[in-house]
This record gives structure tokens, sequence and C-alpha cells, in this order.
């Protein structure tokens, strides 16, 4: 379904169960469309309420057309053409066949009549039977079950066009006592909880598919929640109640010139009878049952209704993902109506359209549209699979449209991590702390002015290197990159690789600081426009897979800063190869390294004059107090920066100043005099020594870069 004519591509071959009655499947969908036009008159079915819609029969003879058109006219050598005339009369949005009867105006279509374009199906039905009673090659029955996959979408178009028709008459005609209709929820309006990762989505299997719905490809998802019933009429009249149409805060700036320039006040088809509101329907016209779903509201109605309950539309990916694992958690994913999601109508990673004509429609259309879920009341069996696409434009409303809730998963996920890395680590015989929680909005702030001190010289000298090497490396990175960087913070010295490789076409930062990627990227969007931003809060210490860095171009690693300093040997080599993984074979990883030097040069930089560096490292308490109900006092510890010389490391200490219990994390902490609380690990290295530990994680050195002293060396690494 489109918000056009159809939407036609080339399917998959077909299955022996598919293709084993084909013959029948093609008698039945042939005539379904003729049953749905029965209760309509001749004159019902030539006119065209507006430009979107189209008449009946306009409908019965492009379906017809397609046969004639894409098989017969090419596969049956004496097939005679019914009238030449109709290649250009039923011709929809194909290019490569030729011109074709503006669409606005089908409704003026008063010859062929009604009953010429019924002759018209029987001949074209009597070609194909007869070609279908024969051996059948796999094209042929692939390309026949596209043609009747795209009828039944025509039969959906037939209902909702004859709707917006009968919409208009003063007489309020019925089309169909027996109508379908969608009906009420059994269950309450909650929301559902799932956990997010990477999921898998896009059509999977030998049946058939249109080719938007793929290539299946892999995708991470936050966690999130998904109402488990879709919105009521009765809670769409709160909204209204409420003045939702009234006030521009819920809508987009689009959207609210369309309900001012249009005047709407309620979905479309609803009509005020007094105090109460009446519904235009296929049966008729009713009164609004407050229990049903909403019906027949655009895109950005649903995103303003969204804003006005303090949730969100969901993505494409997470209604999918929750229909195809979790759908006996949730009602009327299908048969009611059609679910905005708040996903453009984008290519899926790896999509190509078919070559020829019969490919043309799908690819084509692929921007300025939003896409829905689900199937509708009106919609042939078949069609409501997970990974079907329907598109329309975001202000259109005369399909069955409606609306199910989304919603971050709650922020207490990433505190109850932390809460838990506390507890382990200080709960321990010798207490810790991960560097990692280091980072939260005051910490980012005091690193950052930890890298402006004098005697900080690893920002200083990594930042001059990348200037003077920065077109090395640029010309090392492929065209259309996209850059990975792990532990993005400020995005400092990220720009010094923007700048010098302006093939650089998306960004991909990744902090476990809401506040410091938030910040870091609005300013990197705000000063290279022509980059696509894809930020990630999350840990990548911990992520077993990152699909996001292999979404678009060629995924380049960078992660400055000697960051890397912060793991043992072995938990570097550990995230290397994990790091490997996401990037793909043959991807580059820019690597900054601080390198072994004197201790007193080390002990500095950890050990500022100015007491930053404390600071920062005494940040961690004042967090856990601020986050998890903490009794620290930060008199009674103080910094502390050591080299470990055997193990070539700095580590950061917080050590207890007077033998005292803490509360804090849901535990009683007993500290005595002197013991301290470990918390950052920096390891200096050898050239040889990090080049040997990229070689086990599966990493080739391709080349290195060294400052003056104090030494900092940067890295370009390619995965084996």
């Amino acid at each position: 379904m489109s918000p056009s004519d159809d939407a036609p591509a080339v399917a998959p071959p077909a299955t022996l169960e598919e293709g084993a009655d084909l013959l029948g499947r093609f008698r039945d969908v042939r005539r379904r469309s003729l049953s749905l036009a029965a209760p309509l008159s001749d004159e019902d079915q030539g006119a065209q309420a507006m430009a979107d819609a189209s008449p009946t029969k306009w409908h019965l003879a492009h379906t017809t057309w397609f046969f004639e058109t894409f098989i017969l006219a090419q596969r049956a050598p004496d097939y005679p053409l019914f009238d030449p005339k109709f290649t250009y009369l039923f011709n929809s949005y194909y290019e490569q066949i030729g011109e074709r009867h503006p669409r606005p105006q089908r409704g003026i279509l008063t010859r062929p009549a009604l009953a010429e374009i019924i002759a018209y199906r029987e001949h074209v039905d009597a070609a194909m039977e007869r070609l279908l009673s024969g051996s059948l090659t796999p094209e042929l029955a692939d390309l026949a079950l596209l043609g009747l996959a795209h009828e039944e979408q025509h039969q959906e178009l037939i209902l909702m066009d004859i709707l917006s028709l009968f919409a208009l008459s003063p007489l309020k005609p019925r089309y169909s006592e027996g109508a379908p209709r969608s009906v009420p929820a059994r269950g309450p309006s909650d929301f559902a909880d799932l956990r997010g990762g990477v999921a898998e989505i896009g059509h999977a299997g030998a049946s058939f598919a249109f080719d938007n719905e793929g290539p299946r490809h892999r995708t991470l998802l936050q966690p999130y929640r998904l109402a488990r019933r879709l919105v009521t009429n009765g809670e769409w009249l709160e909204f209204m109640t409420a003045g939702g149409y009234r006030r521009a805060e819920f809508w987009h700036s689009d959207g609210w010139s369309q309900v001012t320039q249009e005047g709407w006040e309620a979905p479309l088809y609803w009509e005020r009878d007094g105090d109460l509101w009446r519904s235009m329907t296929l049966r008729g016209l009713v009164p609004v049952d407050p229990d049903a779903p909403v019906d027949h509201v655009s895109y950005y109605e649903a995103a303003a209704y969204a804003a006005f309950c303090g949730k969100r539309l969901p993505t494409e990916a997470e209604w999918e993902n929750a229909a195809a694992t979790a759908p006996a958690m949730f009602e009327q994913l299908e048969g009611c109506v059609w679910q905005w999601t708040a996903s453009a109508y984008s290519p899926h990673p790896g999509f190509r359209p078919a070559a020829g004509a019969v490919g043309e429609y799908n690819g084509k259309f692929m921007v300025g549209q939003m896409v829905l879920k689900g199937g509708a009341c009106v919609t042939p069996e078949g069609h409501s699979r997970s990974s079907y696409r329907n598109f329309f434009y975001p202000n259109q409303r005369w399909m069955f449209s409606g609306v199910r809730l989304a919603d971050d998963a709650p922020a207490p996920s990433v505190l109850e991590a932390f809460r838990a890395d506390v507890r382990l680590g200080l709960s321990a015989p010798r207490k810790a702390l991960a560097a990692k929680w280091f980072y939260d909005a005051r910490g980012s702030e005091l690193f950052e002015a930890i890298t402006r001190l004098p005697e900080y010289y690893l920002t200083r000298q990594e930042s001059g290197l990348l200037e003077r090497i920065a077109p090395e490396i640029a010309a090392e990175i492929p065209p259309g990159a996209n850059l990975v960087e792990l532990g993005s913070g400020a995005s400092l010295k990220t720009r010094l690789l923007l700048d010098a490789a302006a093939q650089i076409r998306r960004y991909t930062p990744i902090d476990i600081s809401r506040s410091a990627l938030d910040e870091a990227a609005a300013a990197i969007a705000r000063d290279y426009p022509r980059l696509e931003i894809n930020a990630l809060l999350g840990d990548f210490s911990t992520a077993e897979d990152l699909p996001a860095a292999r979404h678009s171009g060629r995924p380049v690693g960078f992660f400055p800063g000697s960051t890397i300093g912060n793991f043992s040997p072995d938990e570097a080599v550990d995230l290397l190869r994990r790091v490997r993984r996401w990037l793909g074979k043959g991807s580059l990883f820019i690597v900054g390294v601080d390198l072994a030097k004197d201790e007193a040069t080390l002990l500095s930089a950890y050990n500022d004059a100015h007491g930053v560096t404390a600071r920062f490292n005494l940040n961690i308490l004042e967090r856990i107090n601020r986050e998890l109900g903490g009794e620290f006092r930060l008199e009674d510890f103080a910094h502390l920066a050591v080299w470990n010389e055997p193990e070539s490391r700095i580590e950061m200490h917080l050590r207890a100043q007077r033998s005292h219990s803490v509360s804090a994390a849901g535990l009683e902490i007993d500290f005595v005099e002197g013991e301290t609380i470990h918390t950052e690990n920096s390891y200096k290295f050898s050239e040889e020594a990090f080049a040997d530990l990229g070689r086990r994680a599966g990493w080739s050195l391709k080349r290195r870069w060294t400052s003056p002293p104090p030494s900092f060396a940067v890295f370009l690494l390619q995965a084996m």
C-alpha cells in the first residue's frame, strides 16, 4: 500500500505451496475485486472524491492493465491487446511504460464505460487462465504472485476511496451494512517493557514480500515501552476537549500549519451533532464509539497526540521487533487500523530496486513519507505481516490510520547499573569503582578542565600530533566514511579529523554521559551541517555488537585520549577484538596511546598543583551521594596518584583519612584509616607493546606517528 496507487515490486521466488494453486488464487483475487464493487452503482464507480483517490472502475481497470502489461504482453506471444488506448488510460506511475492520464483527472473518464472495463477484465482473465494452466517458470510465477498482491492492495484502496466519496455526499450513503470495522480492545491501557538490544528486522524466508521489506538486517534498539493497545476515540475526545487542535506546543511546525490552514478540529470523517460526534464509515454515519480505536488521523495528529500524552510514536524497528518477537503481549496489532511510526520511509540497508519498470515504484517514493505498520480492518489477508511497510505523506488521513503510543524505558536502568557496580566494588576486599562512572555532567566538566592544565601533557601532545598528521590520516579514510568515536566526550579532537577529511559523511559518537553526548552531538551538527549525526548513549566497554557502526558508509573507528590505557592488557585485547567485530574486516581504527616515560612527568600529570584532578577523583563520591543516596563526607578522603612500575600504569585512589563507616547504595561500608578505593588505571605503553596488543586482537599496524617528548603516539590499525 502507498499514498498513491500501488506499491508493486519484485517478489522473492515463490514457494511450492504458493505456486501449487496459483490459478485458483488468481480466480479468488479477481472475483473479490468485483465483489467489492458490487454494492456500488455505475455512477458510484466513476466518481473521484479528490486527487489522492481514484474511481472504483479505474482500480478495476488498472489491476487488469498490470497483468496485461507485465505478463501477457511480454510472455504470451499470441495475446491481442484489448485496446491499445488503455496503456495510456490505466498506467499509474510507471515512467518506463510511457505517458499516462493525469491522476487528478481520472474522475472525468466517463469512457470507457464500466461495462467495457468488465469486458476488459474478462478478456485478460481468460488469457491469464490459459497461461496459468500451463507449465510456469519461477519468473512467471513470481510475476503472477506480484500481480495478485498488487490487486489486493487496490482492494483496500477501493474501500478507502469509496468512503472518501460517500463522506462528501449530503445523503451519507452506506456502502454495506456488513462492511469491516475495528473492534475495541479487551485489555487495559498500559505499556509492555521491551529490553531492546540487537534486533533483526525486515522480511525473512522465501514467502512473498515486496522488495521494500528487505533486506533483513540487524539494528540496535535501546530499551523501550510500547502500548498494549491502540488509542481509542474516547481518549482522542479528551485530547480535543483539552484544546489539542488549538495548542501549538504539541504540533510539528508543518503540522500546525496544516491544522490552521485546513481548520482541523477532529479526525477526518467526524461530524458534530449538537454535543455529540458522529463518524462517517463504510456502514454509514454512526455515533463515535468511545471504545473503538481512533481512525483516519494523519501523522501530524498522531505525533501531536503523543506529545499531549508525554509519550512518542514508536519507530518502525521498535514496532516490528515487538510484533515479531512478543505478539502475545499486544492487542490490535492487525485488523483494526494502520499504525503510524516515527520513522521516515527510507530504504533498509542494502536495498536495491529491481531492474525494469516492474521494480520502479517503491524506491523512488522513499522521501518525504512516513511508515505505518500493522494492518487495518479493510486490509486483505496476508498483508499484515510484521515486515510490511505501508507509507503515506504526513498530512494524509483518508486511509485507515490510527495510533499506538511508545515511550523510552525508564532512566533507572542506567541508575541500576551504577548502583550494581558501586555495590560490587565497595563490598570487595580491595575496594574499587569503575572509572567509567567518573563522567557525569560535573565529571565531564572537570575532565575538560584537566585537559587544559599545564601538567596534563596528554591532550596537548595528542592534539598537536593530530593537527600535524590529520592530512595523512585523511588520505587513508575512504569516501563516505562513518566515523565511530568511542567515549566521545566533548568531541574536540574529532574536529581535527573532520576538518581534514571532508569525505566523512556520518559521525557516530558513543558516550555513557547523556549530557556530554547531547552537547557534543549538537555542537558537531551545528558546525558540520554536511554530516549525518547518530549519537549513541551507551557503554562501549561492555557492548557486544554495534550495528549502527555499519549502517552507513565504511566505518572508521576513533579512540583518542589514551582511554585504551584505562583497560588492563587483557581487557584491552578483548575491547580491540570486539571493536574489530563492530567495524568489520578491512576497517580502520585510529587509537591515541600514551607512551611510557619518566615517573616525575607522569605523577605531575595526575596530581596537578591546582587540585583539579583531586576534585575530579572525589566527584565520583559526590555522584554516589547525589544518585544513590550515599553519605560520603569528601573531607574524609584524599586523592592519591601512584606509579606502579611493574604494571607500567598510573593508579588513582581515594584514601580514607580516618576509620569510619558510610551508608551508600543500600550498603554499610567500613573504612580503616589509610584504606583506598581504587578508581582508575592508566597504562603506559611502548610502541612495540601496543602493536602486539593489536595483533593479538586481529589488527595489523598500518601506520604510527609519535609526538616530541613527552611522547604520545597515534596508531592506525587495520582489521585483518
